[in-house]
């Protein structure tokens, strides 16, 4: 599934450490509790969906991580560099064993149809 992303070529040298750096910490953080946890929401406050997708995984006692990073008036330039990593452009972020499998709808498709629990068999 190639995205498209502007190739490092056509971008200026003086530049490259800036965009290479800013915000990499929480998306380092990120990826750390992915790596470390079979499943993992990444929210904000103030929106609902991070709490339906909680609720889904709480429902069926399905152990998780959250991350949550600001809310509707704050963050989201910290946020924005999680979408530009993951190319998910809402949030929740939902990974499964280190898969991102969408936000809470998506999550609950999967719950629903008994994906879920064939990916954490």
């Amino acid at each position: 599934m190639p995205r498209s992303i502007l190739d490092e070529s056509r971008i200026h040298p003086a530049v490259r450490e800036r965009i290479a750096t800013l915000n990499a910490d929480i998306v380092k953080e990120v990826e750390a509790a992915v790596a470390a946890n079979a499943v993992v929401v990444v929210g904000m406050r103030q929106n609902p969906m991070p709490k339906h997708a909680r609720r889904i995984l709480q429902r069926d006692n399905v152990a998780h991580q959250y991350l949550e990073y600001g809310s509707y008036f704050a963050g989201w330039r910290r946020r924005n560099a999680l979408k530009m990593w993951s190319g998910w452009p809402t949030f929740p972020m939902v990974f499964v064993k280190g898969v991102l499998v969408g936000g809470a709808e998506d999550l609950a498709r999967l719950h629903a149809s008994g994906e879920l629990a064939k990916l954490l068999a």
